[in-house]
């Protein structure tokens, strides 16, 4: 779990003052491409970690290397606990961890970083399969402050359709899908969610959030995935495959599967679901036939034509002859 990860590095610069991507990762028992991305995850979230170049070269805390972790800022604390994600996905070891760091930071801190523990739901998988990262949007921070700090804020957002809007919202919660970041928060119109790249500007009004009576992030945010994922793949298909075929569906098309019932035959059922009837055919041809689209026929008969067109451009060359005197033509493969 990264949230494991995060607290055991930032315990390991506090022990040995400066370490390396090779080291964190022999010790953490991950690979060393893992450990940096770990090591630049919180120095972007704004802990005082940095690195050096050269022979002797690696990471460290700032202030000689062996900071004392009740000296982080407020900001520092609460980089440290929104980056290690909901203290309530952790396992004990590192609920042990955050509490005991709790206990070392300075009175004033202590409320705004036990709320940020809870303020962030971290959801690992991407709308789209295989999306390439993104940087941290620019407004992040002043949201992340709105959010643990309980204050209302003026948004100014660009919609989907490139509308300009400003609002005032009650900030809620944030939510990372992937490396896109969100906004949850109550509204006039009731909750909603709003992609923080796409804020223009965020000020906070002085006023208190109003949090409606049992909120709770995890829980909206898993209803609001799943209203999104049925708006954006609409196309839904029946199919049936080999149980060894199964992880090869699953890496195409990601979180797009549904793993079903055993068939009569010894196959898997499984429900796909897509853009579109062209794109979710385009996905699933080069399975050829290792992947059988039970239903609907509209799919099928789509692969089908997809099947023809490959076939017209890459099967065997054919041979036009003259059958009888009628000219009729026969094509001999």
């Amino acid at each position: 779990m990264r949230a494991d990860r995060l607290v055991a590095i930032l315990l390991l610069l506090q022990a040995r003052g400066k370490v390396t991507a090779a080291e964190v990762a022999t010790e953490l028992e991950v690979s060393e491409r893992t450990a940096r991305r770990d090591l630049e995850a919180l120095g972007m979230a704004g802990l005082p970690i940095y690195s050096r170049q050269g022979r002797d070269g690696g990471w460290q805390l700032a202030g000689g290397g062996r900071t004392d972790l009740s000296g982080l800022t407020a900001s520092e604390a609460r980089a440290l606990f929104l980056v290690a994600g909901p203290s309530s996905a952790a396992t004990p070891a590192v609920k042990a961890a955050l509490r005991k760091l709790v206990r070392a930071l300075p009175e004033p801190f202590r409320s705004d970083a036990e709320a940020a523990s809870t303020a962030v739901v971290v959801d690992p998988a991407g709308w789209d399969h295989g999306a390439p990262p993104r940087l941290p949007p620019p407004h992040l921070d002043a949201v992340q402050r709105a959010v643990i700090e309980g204050q209302q804020i003026t948004l100014g957002y660009i919609a989907r359709n490139q509308e300009p809007s400003q609002r005032v919202v009650h900030p809620l919660g944030l939510a990372a899908k992937g490396s896109a970041w969100y906004l949850v928060a109550d509204t006039e119109a009731g909750l909603r969610t709003f992609r923080v790249d796409r804020m223009t500007s965020v000020e906070q009004t002085g006023e208190p959030v109003v949090r409606p009576d049992g909120f709770d992030l995890a829980a909206a945010w898993r209803l609001i995935t799943d209203e999104v994922d049925q708006r954006r793949t609409p196309v839904r298909a029946r199919a049936a495959v080999l149980p060894d075929v199964v992880p090869l569906v699953r890496m195409i098309l990601g979180s797009r599967v549904r793993i079903g019932p055993a068939t009569s035959d010894g196959r898997i059922e499984l429900e796909l679901r897509g853009h579109s009837e062209a794109a979710l055919s385009g996905e699933i041809a080069g399975l050829g036939d290792r992947l059988e689209i039970l239903e609907p026929a509209s799919i099928r008969e789509h692969l089908a034509r997809v099947g023809a067109q490959l076939s017209s451009v890459y099967g065997p060359p054919t041979l036009e002859v003259q059958a009888g005197t009628a000219g009729r033509t026969t094509k001999v493969q």
